[in-house]
């Protein structure tokens, strides 16, 4: 629905547009009504596919016009529309918070970790202020790197094992890894990662990182770490996070991105050698990630709850007999 502005141009001809003139309607309800998508449910029998459009989809408007409505009356429909708006409103407060806490975690770590080129970070705890400066090293020497393999799809003894096995697509933006679709059976033949192994995927869909919760095995596209004991696994998860955006845009624009493991072995992050600061660094920027999982949970409880509450309060065209 048109909201902000008066007049608008008028689109192209896959979109139709209508106004509600009706002095007994009122327009928000309208607009409240198809996000529930009430007109979907009728459109759907009509669908055709159109000839001069390759074979796209398309629905005659007629059949929109002829669409039957349960309406009711005006008072309710501005009731039901401005509860609809309340929680909207809510939403949107919500999400403005989520966003500013992630923009703070950005921020924090421009701060916490120094820039390339430079020995020290703009930002740090007091109690290790002249404690050194940092460095640049390459993630080979900072432990094991292992490059996943995806098991025999056609043995079906390989898999439905009690070991994890992420892919691209089980990594969230969660940081840590709880869940993957798949399982697999612990053979020699694969290497099993210990937990809060850091995965890094570098095929495609470069740049998305979580730290295993379990043992885990991944497949090809994902690089892992496993730090030496010098190392706080968190502190490398988040100093290899705020280098990812800039790993991301160096990589030659092509069919497939990859960064294939001699590339990633040289990848320099930057890295402290006290190990009481890397775990203080980690501890500052976990709360942070714990306040935006939290903040985010509430934004999704939030529109389950408007969800539920169209469902609630719009009939749909066999509950309205129409």
């Amino acid at each position: 629905m048109l909201g902000e502005n008066d007049i608008a141009a008028v689109p192209n001809s896959i979109f139709t547009c209508f106004r509600i003139t009706d002095n007994g309607s009122y327009p928000p309800f309208f607009d409240y009504l198809w996000h529930n998508n009430y007109h979907g449910h009728w459109l759907r029998k009509y669908i055709e596919v159109g000839a001069r459009a390759h074979g796209a989809l398309s629905v005659d408007t007629k059949y929109l016009w002829s669409m039957p409505l349960a309406l009711p009356d005006f008072d309710e429909q501005q009731k039901i529309a401005d509860c609809l708006s309340s929680i909207d409103e809510l939403i949107d407060a919500e999400s403005s918070k989520l966003k500013a806490l992630e923009k703070h975690k950005k921020g924090l770590m421009q701060k916490l970790f120094p820039v390339e080129g430079k020995a020290l970070p703009e930002w740090r705890f007091p109690e290790f202020k002249g404690c050194g400066e940092w460095k640049h090293e390459e993630i080979g020497k900072l432990g094991d790197i292992a490059t996943g393999k995806t098991p025999s799809t056609s043995d079906a003894a390989l898999w439905d094992g009690d070991i994890q096995f992420v892919t691209p697509t089980d990594i969230t933006e969660n940081k840590y890894q709880y869940h993957t679709q798949r399982t697999v059976v612990g053979t020699p033949k694969i290497k099993i990662l210990p937990k809060h192994t850091i995965m890094f995927t570098c095929i495609a869909s470069i740049g998305k990182m979580a730290l295993s919760v379990y043992h885990c095995v991944t497949n090809q596209q994902i690089n892992s770490i496993i730090p030496k004991p010098c190392y706080d696994n968190e502190f490398i998860y988040y100093s290899l996070l705020q280098k990812s955006f800039s790993i991301k845009t160096k990589i030659p624009k092509s069919t497939l991105p990859i960064i294939n493991k001699t590339d990633f072995l040289k990848i320099k992050i930057p890295v402290v050698s006290d190990k009481n600061e890397q775990q203080k660094i980690a501890n500052c920027l976990s709360e942070i990630d714990t306040m935006i999982t939290e903040q985010s949970n509430k934004v999704k409880q939030l529109k389950k709850h408007k969800k539920g509450l169209m469902q609630g309060l719009f009939p749909s065209l066999e509950e309205a007999d129409v």
